[in-house]
């Protein structure tokens, strides 16, 4: 019953980096230098749709990271095209660069493209979360009620762990934020302790399960809640299937998973499903 389940179940993939075709594999490996991690696909867009027929995913969440202010538009602009050429498969995200000299105008243009919120990579990007520098960003996304989808943790650096996040919680308390990889990559424990409980707060679960057991990563979900989880793959680095198959190993019930493969990202970015 379980494989019938998922065949047939809704699934929303929220956390994809795709990157136009020709600097997509150059982009791809840059990722796994910074990881030290191989990656699994190389970043196309046309990999990700052929990933989507082959899991059974029914939409992906799709964005990529500007690493300098001029980047911003045309990423936004791509990003916006690749949603429109497939609007059935495709949700977009835009990104915003903290040291653009016009944010207000950066949210603006994105919103006007279509685009349901913000991805913020603060360790890619080179800025603390919680810099005044972004507090501009989060002040116009809570007036505007755009969710914001934020990188966390990672334990070599200090932009993203879990004391830069709590501040924008404690302060921005009507911003929808999403902590990518369970609020915490490689700082799991700190942030569920410092994290879970925030009405506004919401985690995915990319680039996190590898790291548990099934009973381990059961028990990080749950100190989170299973509405307040939503699943993603971080294509191009895992395996739509394999992911898909780590979150069922954790004996979660029907509902629960209902919430996380699609319900919770639904709700979050109005989605329509």
């Amino acid at each position: 019953m379980k494989g019938l389940a998922a065949y047939m179940r809704k699934i929303v993939d929220c956390h994809c980096h795709v990157y136009p075709d020709k600097i997509a594999a150059k982009a791809s490996e840059s990722i796994g230098r910074f990881y030290s991690a191989p990656m699994r696909y190389d970043g196309r867009v046309e990999t990700v749709k052929e990933l989507i027929k082959k899991s059974g995913l029914t939409k992906c969440i799709i964005f990529s990271v500007a690493t300098k202010p001029s980047q911003t538009r045309s990423i936004n602009e791509f990003i916006a095209g690749t949603v429109a050429a497939d609007p059935d498969i495709f949700t977009g995200l835009g990104t915003v660069h903290p040291d653009s000299e016009d944010i207000r105008g950066d949210i603006d243009h994105l919103v006007s493209l279509g685009l349901k919120g913000v991805k913020l990579h603060a360790d890619i990007q080179q800025f603390k979360t919680d810099d005044y520098r972004c507090l501009k960003i989060y002040d116009i996304c809570e007036k505007k009620g755009l969710p914001v989808l934020m990188h966390c943790g990672d334990n070599r650096f200090d932009f993203s762990n879990p004391n830069r996040i709590k501040p924008i919680l404690d302060i921005y308390k009507n911003l929808t934020v999403i902590g990518a990889h369970l609020g915490g990559y490689t700082v799991w424990e700190d942030a569920r302790r410092e994290l879970s409980g925030y009405d506004n707060f919401y985690v995915d679960c990319s680039s996190s399960l590898f790291a548990f057991s099934p009973e381990e990563g059961k028990a990080l979900i749950e100190a989170y809640g299973a509405d307040k989880v939503l699943f993603g793959t971080d294509f191009p680095m895992w395996d739509p299937s394999d992911e898909l198959e780590r979150l069922y190993a954790l004996g979660l019930g029907e509902d629960e998973l209902d919430n996380i493969l699609y319900k919770n990202a639904n709700r979050i970015f109005d989605l329509g499903l």
